[in-house]
Formats: C-alpha cells, sequence, structure tokens
C-alpha cells in the first residue's frame, strides 16, 4: 500500500486538529494496531498530535480552560475552540527549538526553565495575536464585530498569562481560609493586573473562575479582593458585579426546571433534576455567607425568591410522595371481634407497576434533597415525611409477613416480592437499618413458606 499523498496528509491534519482529546486518544490506539504504510504514515501523524497537544496544555496551562464552556452552564468568558490550535501553532512556531522542554512530565509544575519557556510561549502568543488575527481568527461574515472584540479580550488575557500562572499556584488558599499575607497577595495581583491591561483587575478574575470546578467559589476570591466587596450595594455598582449576575441568572434557569419538573412513571428523575437541587442549595448557602445580601436590594430579592419557588416545589413533591405511598401500600379494614375492626394490608391486591415506579422516583428526590432541605426551609417537612415513611413501610411489613407466617396469603412469592420492593424504598431514604430489617424478616417468612 503506497504512502499518503500531499493532499490527503493536508486533509487528515485539518480532521485530526478538530478531534476531541478523548477520540484521539482512542482513535491512536486502533490504528497502532492497523497494517499498512497509510496506517503507520496515520498512526505517526496521531502521535505527533498528542505531543503536540500536550506541549500545548503545559505552556497555555492558565487559558486552556477559556477555549471551552463550564460544565455548570454559568456563563463566563470564552473564545472559540477552534483558535486555540490556530494560536497555538503560530506561537510555537516562533522557537521550534524550545518545545521539548515542556516534554518531561516530571519537570513541569516547578521546574523554572519549564516555566520560563511556558511563559514565553504565553508571551509570544499575546503578538502573534496583534500581528496576525485573520491567521489565529479568520473572519467571517456577518460575526466583525464580535470577532473584533474577541481578539482584543484574547490578546489581553495572554497579557495576563504569566501573571496567572504563578496565581493558580495560590487558588486553592485564596478561596479557603486565606492569611492577611495571601489577602494582601491577591489584592496586589488585582492591582498589578488592572496596570498591565485595561480592566485587568476583573479580567484575572475570569481567569481564574474558568479554573474553578465550583462556580460559586468566585463569590470569595471576588469578596477579597477588596475589603468593602462583601456588601452588596457597593459591590452591586462595581466591575465585579457581573460574577454575582452570572450566578443568579444560572440559578434563575435551574429553578425553572425544578420548578417545571414532573415525575414521569418508570423515568428516573436522573442526575440533572438533582444535581440543579444541589447546585441551586450550595449557590444560595454561599452568597448567604460570603455577601452582605441587602434584604431590598435586587440580588436579595432575586435569590428570596429563588429560595420561595423551590421551596414551593419541593413541598409539594414531599406532599405527593405521602399520597403516592398510598397506593403502594394498599390497605383494608378487617373484623378482629364482634363489631370492632382494623387496618390491615390488602394482600390479595396487585400493586399496579405504575405506582410503584411513580413512588421510586418520588422517593428518589426525597433521598437527593437531604442536604439541601435545610437551604430551602423544609428540612422539617422532610424529616417528618422520612419517618412517615418508614413508620408506614415498616407497620405494613410488620402484618405482612404476620399473615405470611400464619397461612393466611395465597400467593406468598409475589406478596415477599413487594416487600422486598419496599426494603429498597427505604434504603433510597437511607433508612438503612429499618430495610435490612425487613430484608431479613422478609428472608426468614420465605425459608419458613417454601418448608410448608
Amino acid at each position: 500500500m503506497t504512502e499518503l499523498s500531499v493532499t490527503q496528509r493536508a486533509v487528515l491534519a485539518q480532521m485530526v486538529e478538530r478531534l476531541p482529546d478523548r477520540t484521539l486518544t482512542t482513535l491512536s490506539l486502533a490504528v497502532a494496531q492497523m497494517p499498512g504504510a497509510r496506517a503507520r504514515a496515520l498512526s505517526k501523524m496521531l502521535g505527533e498530535e498528542t505531543v503536540d497537544r500536550s506541549r500545548r496544555a503545559v505552556a497555555f496551562a492558565p487559558m486552556i480552560p477559556l477555549f471551552a464552556p463550564r460544565r455548570d452552564g454559568v456563563e463566563g468568558l470564552m473564545f472559540p475552540a477552534a483558535v486555540l490550535p490556530r494560536l497555538w501553532k503560530a506561537a510555537s512556531a516562533t522557537a521550534p527549538e524550545l518545545l521539548s522542554t515542556l516534554d518531561d512530565v516530571r519537570l513541569r509544575e516547578d521546574d523554572l526553565r519549564v516555566v520560563s519557556v511556558a511563559d514565553r510561549y504565553c508571551i509570544a502568543a499575546s503578538g502573534v495575536i496583534r500581528d496576525q488575527p485573520d491567521v489565529i481568527w479568520p473572519v467571517e461574515p456577518g460575526k466583525e464585530a464580535q470577532r473584533e472584540a474577541g481578539l482584543t479580550e484574547l490578546a489581553r488575557c495572554f497579557d495576563l498569562a504569566v501573571m496567572a500562572r504563578r496565581a493558580l499556584k495560590s487558588l486553592p488558599n485564596w478561596i479557603l481560609r486565606p492569611t492577611p499575607d495571601q489577602l494582601a497577595e491577591l489584592r496586589l495581583l488585582i492591582r498589578d493586573a488592572g496596570e498591565v491591561t485595561p480592566d485587568g483587575g476583573p479580567r484575572m478574575l475570569e481567569i481564574l473562575f474558568s479554573h474553578l470546578t465550583d462556580a460559586c467559589l468566585i463569590l470569595r476570591l471576588v469578596v477579597h479582593s477588596s475589603r468593602s466587596a462583601s456588601k452588596e450595594g457597593v459591590l452591586s455598582g462595581s466591575e465585579m458585579a457581573i460574577f454575582v449576575n452570572r450566578l443568579l441568572a444560572e440559578v434563575e434557569a435551574r429553578v425553572a426546571r425544578i420548578s417545571a419538573f414532573k415525575v414521569v412513571p418508570g423515568v428516573d428523575p436522573g442526575a440533572q433534576i438533582k444535581a440543579d437541587i444541589a447546585w441551586c442549595a450550595e449557590t444560595l448557602a454561599e452568597l448567604d455567607m460570603t455577601l452582605q445580601l441587602d434584604p431590598n436590594g435586587e440580588w436579595g430579592k432575586t435569590a428570596r425568591d429563588a429560595r420561595a419557588r423551590i421551596n414551593r416545589s419541593l413541598s409539594a413533591t414531599l406532599k405527593s410522595t405521602d399520597k403516592t405511598l398510598d397506593k403502594v401500600l394498599p390497605m383494608k379494614r378487617v373484623q378482629t371481634a364482634g363489631r370492632m375492626t382494623r387496618e390491615a394490608p390488602d394482600l390479595s391486591q396487585t400493586v399496579a407497576p405504575e405506582a410503584i415506579q411513580t413512588a421510586n422516583a418520588l422517593l428518589i428526590l426525597v433521598g437527593a434533597i437531604r442536604t439541601a432541605a435545610q437551604t430551602f426551609g423544609i428540612e422539617g417537612q422532610r424529616s417528618q415525611l422520612v419517618q412517615s415513611v418508614i413508620d408506614r413501610i415498616t407497620t405494613f411489613v410488620d402484618l405482612t409477613i404476620e399473615a405470611v407466617n400464619a397461612g393466611d396469603v395465597e400467593d406468598a412469592p409475589r406478596v415477599l416480592a413487594h416487600v422486598e420492593t419496599l426494603a429498597k424504598f427505604l434504603a433510597i431514604i437511607d433508612a438503612t437499618e429499618p430495610a435490612r430489617t425487613v430484608r431479613r424478616r422478609a428472608a426468614a417468612a420465605g425459608s419458613l413458606a417454601r418448608t410448608a
């Protein structure tokens, strides 16, 4: 088989450049097992691309997150992903003889030579953005203004890259409990960034924000950056207000999803709704802890309204859970002595699968809001519901097991299978010990029924 032609190499190079990192790794492993000259040529291209991306990740480490959207959906400064490889190719071409310096993974974190080379490429990048804008960010019809603004912002971000690389080492300290010296270091960084580029302080926080997995932690950096930034009246009128506005906008979007959520039988509530509840709780709690919100201010009203809407939605969920249990714990009145009657499980009735699926979905939500309940003011209601679920299920199971042991049940396997389902319900709401007790009693009753 012949080698790849020049045209084929050019086309493949463009395709390889666009591959996500995970796909590149998977494809490299697959192609390495293929025979033939073309496969070897492609394998070499993939290997070179992998090495090049590894070098780029070291050199552009402070800037890399700015070329992808945040995973939590919060708005942030972002540049087109296609700009990154073009920018790196142009910047690395200014000193190709130094690229191998970035290859030794053991030296990347602390070695001064590696850091110096990485910084050099970032400085080169800020220059090529200005000198080769058409190469770095080609013009698209109708997007000229957006492109010009993006190029200016990108160049100014890379002007701060050297400072940002050093700042990232202190980031863990700044978002925990910084010492006075560490606070002074952060404030000096913000001031120095402002001297390097216009709006350098907020831009530096944008870079640090892109490295934070938990978006709400940016509030701590904002507050620590100024002695008076914790007050809503001061902060809302400053250039740092954009970070609070972004968080509250995402809270609003997630509250809308929570409010619109409807339980569908047979469909798991999913990770999204549970993540939305947990995220809103964490963010609103951080707002309370970090900022001095004015109850009558815009931010204070937005946060209060978000809590109230989530409270209403989750309260409705808790109420409907209790009602749904009526369908999975069917009861009937039985005569005991004379005219006396009591409630007993209706074991002749087969519980509908839809009722079980609905109860399962609702209880998953009840379990998921355990850590968020305090923030939304429903901890008492949730605790009361959980205890009610435990009491109702254990009472139902006790009476059911008694009936099975007494031989009063026609279809014992079906009834005991339902008991196992109820044990799973207890486990979902973290009632671990009651769930174990139910399973032990069901297992013993099943053994007795089989030997009878």
